[in-house]
């Protein structure tokens, strides 16, 4: 039986909670957090130890794994903390704010052998899980151009936002929904090389961006736009959307549904020329508690099987620090110059954090308007 403790018991910690507690091969040990009111009915309830310093409960309870659910700017001491002490380790997303300090502990875990894993739980969605297979089969030919969308009602108001909408919480709606969005792309046909006209706006909050416009270069010839916004009430959770044109089609894939077109095809694997639709209760597999979704319960299980098989993960800190690291470059790509053409012809330079625009870049624009 592995031994597991939890620190942080908000939302996610509180749903890591019912299904550690529920797994077959798991021993809740201990709990840790902030909220005397949280720890006290757990105690009371669950007669699990719980602590409020992590250091104290790391040191008291024998553990073989940690599940990390606290705000984001703690992760990184909490997960060196029991990497330290070799503990298994699985921790929430964004696995930090910061990429170069999540490579090293992505090569702490590395060099102990410990399995550790980041919460991107879309990797555990069947329908995106298809797409992936099919993409990797070139069933819609060479990619030529990609779409990444995440929308949701996360700050719906300029006052009463969480940790979430802090920059040095939670990295806003860039490290939070974006994230999410940038390792299930990253999962499925690996990380751009280059980013461009970027734009993180505000339309809420006063310290975080709220909505994430960007160009990504996957390779010469595959580009794909994200489009990312936690400030849309018109979506009631959070929804992600890939959507992939190839030389023999396009598919389209949500939680919900893949939806391919083929332009030609020869009837194998049940698809037909034309449109087919295969739907996520088709592809889903059954899991042996449900919170929210199939697919958190099906991470819990897959840690615990790299625990005992020693398999590496499907999403480890290497993985989740390139996202931090798209991320990253999505934040600098923000801060470049940015110059424009007006409709009367005239050259225009402005940027967003300089009110000059290097010549070097007004003398392109003369050049350019010169051969219009």
């Amino acid at each position: 039986m592995i031994r597991a403790g939890i620190v942080g018991l908000g939302k996610m910690g509180l749903s890591h909670q019912a299904m550690v507690n529920a797994h077959p091969g798991i021993e809740l040990k201990a709990v840790c957090d902030s909220s005397g009111y949280v720890l006290d009915v757990l105690s009371k309830y669950t007669g699990v130890t719980t602590y409020v310093d992590y250091k104290k409960m790391l040191a008291e309870v024998p553990l073989d794994c940690l599940f990390v659910a606290t705000p984001s700017k703690y992760h990184a001491e909490i997960v060196a903390a029991a990497l330290e002490r070799g503990l298994h380790v699985f921790c929430e997303k964004p696995f930090g704010l910061e990429p170069q300090v999540g490579y090293r502990l992505a090569e702490l875990a590395e060099r102990k052998k410990l399995v550790n894993q980041v919460g991107y739980h879309y990797r555990f969605v069947a329908a995106f899980n298809e797409a992936k297979r099919l993409l990797d089969q070139k069933l819609i030919g060479e990619l030529h151009h990609v779409q990444i969308e995440a929308y949701g009602p996360v700050v719906l108001r300029p006052k009463g936002s969480t940790w979430r909408a802090q920059k040095s919480e939670g990295g806003g709606a860039l490290f939070d929904y974006a994230c999410h969005a940038i390792d299930l792309m990253n999962y499925v046909i690996g990380p751009p090389v280059a980013v461009s006209g970027t734009v993180l706006n505000s339309v809420f909050s006063s310290d975080v961006d709220d909505e994430i416009y960007s160009t990504l270069q996957y390779s010469d010839r595959l580009y794909g736009q994200l489009a990312t916004n936690w400030s849309d009430e018109s979506y009631r959770k959070m929804s992600v959307r890939l959507c992939f044109w190839g030389s023999n089609g396009r598919i389209n894939v949500d939680r919900q549904e893949i939806q391919i077109y083929l332009r030609n095809h020869d009837g194998a694997d049940g698809f037909t020329k034309g449109w087919n639709v295969r739907y996520t209760t088709e592809l889903t597999r059954p899991v042996w508690f449900y919170v929210r979704g199939e697919e958190y319960s099906a991470q819990i299980d897959h840690f615990v099987q790299c625990i005992n098989t020693g398999a590496t993960s499907l999403s480890t800190f290497r993985t989740a620090s390139d996202t931090v690291l798209v991320a990253a470059m999505l934040r600098q790509d923000a801060r470049q110059p940015r110059t424009a053409i007006a409709l009367n012809g005239a050259a225009s330079a402005q940027t967003q954090d300089s009110p000059a625009v290097p010549q070097r870049q007004k003398t392109f624009m003369r050049s350019l308007l010169d051969r219009l």
